[in-house]
Parts: C-alpha cells; sequence; structure tokens
C-alpha cells in the first residue's frame, strides 16, 4: 500500500503537469476518493505548498512554483530512470512498489522539462513484460531471506534437469543476461553456489538452522566472483 508521502507527491506531481485539474479528476487519476483529495489538499497547504482551488476551474499551483530541483545531469537522470524501471518491472512485488513510488517522487522533483526529454527518448524505454505468476512470490521470499538472514530449504532443477533437495543461506539477488539468480551458502556442497531463480520449484524456511562457516559473507561471496 502507498504511503501517505508518497500520495501527496503523487498529488503535488499532478498538480504540476495538469493544472487546472478538478478534485474528481485528481480522484480518478489517484484510485481515491474526492474527500479523500479535498483532505489531501488541507495536507499539502498546512506543508506550505501553494495550492489554491477556483470553483468550476480546478485546483493550481501558484505560478512559478517548482519543487528543489535534483542537481542530476541529463545523462544521470536517464540513467536514474531506467535503473527505476527495470526494477519495478523485473522484481518483485515489494521492490517493485517501492521502484514505483521512487519514480512518481523523482519525477515530481525534477523539471517537467527534464522528464519530457528523458521520456522522448526511445532506447530508455523498458518493455512490459516482467516476472511473472508465482515468480513474484520467489523473489519477494528470497528478498526477504536475504534481509532477515533467513536460511532456505530448496528444492531446485539444474539445467541439465535434475533435481536436487539443499539448504542455503540467500545472500543476493543479481540480473544476469535477463535472469534472476541467487547466490546463496550452500550447505550440502559446503561452498558457494548460484540457483536460476526460475528454476527452484520448492522454497520454504528451514525448520533448524545449520551452523554457518564464519566467513560466510556477501562480500567474500563477492570476491570469488570477481564482481
Amino acid at each position: 500500500m502507498m504511503h501517505k508521502s508518497d500520495r501527496l507527491f503523487q498529488l503535488t506531481h499532478l498538480l504540476r503537469t495538469h493544472q487546472p485539474i478538478t478534485a474528481a479528476q485528481l480522484a480518478e487519476r489517484m484510485g481515491l476518493s474526492v474527500r479523500t483529495i479535498y483532505r489531501y489538499m488541507d495536507d499539502l497547504s498546512l506543508a506550505g505548498i501553494p495550492v489554491y482551488g477556483e470553483a468550476g476551474v480546478g485546483y493550481q499551483l501558484v505560478e512559478g512554483f517548482e519543487l528543489p530541483p535534483l542537481t542530476l545531469s541529463p545523462q544521470e537522470l536517464e540513467a536514474l530512470m531506467l535503473g527505476v524501471k527495470l526494477v519495478a518491472s523485473r522484481s518483485g512485488h515489494q521492490l517493485g512498489l517501492a521502484a514505483r513510488s521512487l519514480q512518481v517522487k523523482i519525477e515530481a522533483a525534477v523539471p517537467t522539462a527534464h522528464t519530457r526529454q528523458v521520456a522522448d527518448r526511445r532506447f530508455v524505454r523498458v518493455p512490459e513484460e516482467s516476472v511473472q505468476g508465482a515468480h513474484f512470490d520467489v523473489w519477494d521470499k528470497l528478498y526477504q531471506a536475504i534481509a532477515d538472514g533467513q536460511q532456505l530449504v530448496i528444492q531446485y532443477l539444474s539445467l541439465s534437469d535434475q533435481r536436487s533437495n539443499r539448504q542455503i543461506l540467500p545472500l543476493g539477488l543479481f540480473y544476469w543476461g535477463g535472469k534472476w539468480t541467487l547466490g546463496a551458502w550452500c550447505f550440502l556442497r559446503s561452498a558457494y553456489r548460484d540457483f536460476r531463480v526460475d528454476k527452484l520449484l520448492i522454497l520454504e524456511s528451514a525448520q533448524t538452522n545449520s551452523p554457518v562457516p564464519e566467513h560466510i559473507s556477501l562480500p567474500d561471496y563477492l570476491v570469488g566472483k570477481r564482481v
């Protein structure tokens, strides 16, 4: 669920780019009630945003008002927006939602002319296809397990169609060649191993944690990968 602060950022961005705009139009665009829009307008005014409404016309911002711009070059903005779009379309529910919220904040903070310039460049557009179905849930579970340091029990289908059961300590998620890969410590092999996320058949929290060698960590894994 989007936080209230994110809604206010989104509302301010809509006011900047579509003014004048009515409460009903804002409510439709944001999926909120008109009553909630009225309440949010009061919040913006209390926060010092110079917004005013005119009956029969709609809401507008005081002429010349801009949020403080981010000091980004056009190329930096392009790289940032591309990265945000990739995360939004290629990760799980939680991080994807955070990326879309971040996109709203970036668009609200950067002068409109800059964001339009980036949007007009065809090569920064990200295809809409994304991690689908159960893979969304798998990605989210792995993401949370890494954050919590939680060991997992998995069943894995290798590229040669061999199934194996493992207990692992997940360390990091990496996007290589259009596929997500999990870097982990494998207790069965007593070594670091890589697992394609789309090849994970079963994914459960371990009932009993195995002892983890003291040196095992993401930085140590990355040293071995020369990343």
